[in-house]
């Protein structure tokens, strides 16, 4: 099974997120991607974040109708602060013989080497990279410290194309705050909900 891991916050999801897990899916012909939302994210902590339940309701309203999509909730039902290898580790035991595509932005990329044991990471997942519309091209020289010469070949064939947009979720939440218009940077049935709800306000 080739299984497509999606770590984030997603405060929240944007059409940025969809399309590049299904770029990543079609392009790796993935078996199924799974949207796992942070219970708290290890660059975020201290900060406000939506509920997770308002996160979680929000990622079910935008991935309606894909099948391949899943949402997993096993960084949220272990809480505390979320760790990626942690994470790669509890998805192998739960699913046996899986092959783990961890997807990520050229940002993430970048900052990989001070996460937590990321070694570990590039042996329990395939990290796939994708460019951010704010970022320069992936740069995968500073994995040649932690993985062999083949497997880093590898790794950076599995760079995912994508169009280039320029969403965040950071936009997001301040276009809500100051009353903009949400359209067409998330699905309609998120945006109605983020506007019933009231969040970002």
């Amino acid at each position: 099974m080739k299984l497509g891991i999606f770590g984030g916050s997603f405060d929240p999801i944007h059409y940025g997120h969809l399309l590049l897990a299904e770029s990543a899916r079609e392009q790796l012909a993935l078996d199924q991607v799974w949207f796992i939302p942070a219970a708290i994210a290890p660059h975020k902590q201290g900060k406000t974040a939506t509920s997770a339940k308002q996160r979680i309701e929000m990622l079910e309203l935008a991935i309606a109708g894909q099948s391949a999509f899943h949402i997993s909730t096993i960084e949220i039902d272990r809480g505390g602060v979320s760790y990626t290898v942690d994470t790669l580790r509890a998805i192998h035991e739960q699913v046996a013989g899986a092959e783990l595509y961890l997807l990520m932005g050229a940002d993430s990329l970048a900052d990989l080497l001070i996460w937590r044991e990321p070694a570990a990471i590039c042996e329990l997942a395939w990290p796939v990279v994708s460019r951010r519309a704010d970022a320069p091209e992936p740069d995968f020289s500073a994995l040649a410290q932690l993985v062999e010469p083949a497997r880093l070949q590898t790794m950076e064939s599995l760079r995912v194309q994508m169009p280039i947009i320029q969403f965040s979720s950071t936009d997001l939440r301040q276009r809500a705050a100051e009353g903009r218009s949400l359209r067409y940077r998330t699905p309609r049935a998120v945006e109605q909900y983020i506007l019933a709800q009231g969040l970002y306000r």
